[in-house]
């Protein structure tokens, strides 16, 4: 038996890296599966490793910043398991640059896919969930709900070249916090994870090697160079980066039992003192 056996988990982002990591770790603990990616390929390879598993698996591919999109998700969940009891707002990337030279477009893409389609997601799941919940209070059943939202330690302490990245990582925090107050009548409980180095291939690669990542049409730079790996570090107490399983676990954390009289809080998950 394990602790999520039956629950309905949507993961955004998660065929790949730190997403795929949440949507095992979950699957492994009994959990049925929406799957989103940006591609179809990695996407439906995520649901077939799930399935393999045992576990049940679906997937959404898309934009998470699509108009569409969190209407599809939510639809997904609904008319595939009936239900929903955890979301994971994953999905993201870093367009990086000093505030003089980022333009509007960096700007509001970085926004968008941050704020702009958590914020989506979440009220299209809205009129479920209080229908989920109004059925669970008639039938006697005490059923708590999770929201996981993930941040960065970028929206704790700031981070040069990132303004766009720390601003809409500090303003989820701030929606966290809201919308806790506003969903603890229905029994959801609102957190967050600020994710500090976590080795994927978003950070891992040398940015100075030119790899890139097509996201809508744009070809987005990522990675960080040797030396900035080892820097990061050096002025980390555990002395290296996380793996992507390390930080599927503070994710987990928040969607246990164990954490139904928790919400509106953040977590580092950053091998780091604050």
């Amino acid at each position: 038996m394990g602790k999520l056996d039956g629950k309905v988990a949507l993961v955004t982002g998660s065929g790949r890296g730190i997403g795929h990591a949440i949507a095992t770790k979950l699957a492994s603990e009994g959990a049925r599966l929406v799957i989103n990616d940006l591609d179809a390929e990695p996407a439906h390879e995520t649901v077939e490793e799930l399935r393999k598993m045992g576990a049940e698996a679906v997937a959404c591919v898309g934009n998470v910043t699509a108009p569409d999109f969190a209407d599809r998700l939510i639809g997904t969940a609904m008319n595939t398991y009936k239900g929903i009891d955890i979301i994971v707002n994953n999905a993201g990337y870093t367009w990086d640059d000093v505030v003089q030279k980022m333009s509007d477009e960096q700007w509001y893409a970085i926004l968008d896919c941050h704020m702009t389609a958590p914020f989506r997601i979440l009220r299209a799941a809205y009129p479920h969930i209080k229908a989920l919940h109004a059925a669970d209070k008639e039938a006697g059943r005490e059923v708590y709900r999770k929201v996981v939202n993930i941040s960065s330690v970028s929206a704790l302490n700031g981070n040069a070249g990132q303004l766009n990245y720390s601003g809409a990582k500090a303003g989820l925090i701030g929606m966290t916090r809201a919308l806790a107050r506003e969903w603890g009548r229905l029994n959801v409980n609102v957190n967050a994870v600020a994710f500090g180095l976590i080795l994927t291939r978003m950070t891992s690669t040398d940015a100075n090697a030119g790899t890139t990542v097509n996201i809508d049409g744009r070809e987005i730079r990522v990675g960080l160079n040797p030396e900035m790996l080892k820097m990061h570090a050096q002025r980390n107490p555990l002395g290296r980066g996380g793996t992507p399983e390390e930080a599927a676990g503070g994710v987990y954390l928040f969607c246990t039992p164990e954490s139904n009289y928790v919400t509106g809080q953040t977590i580092a998950v950053a091998g780091n003192v604050q």
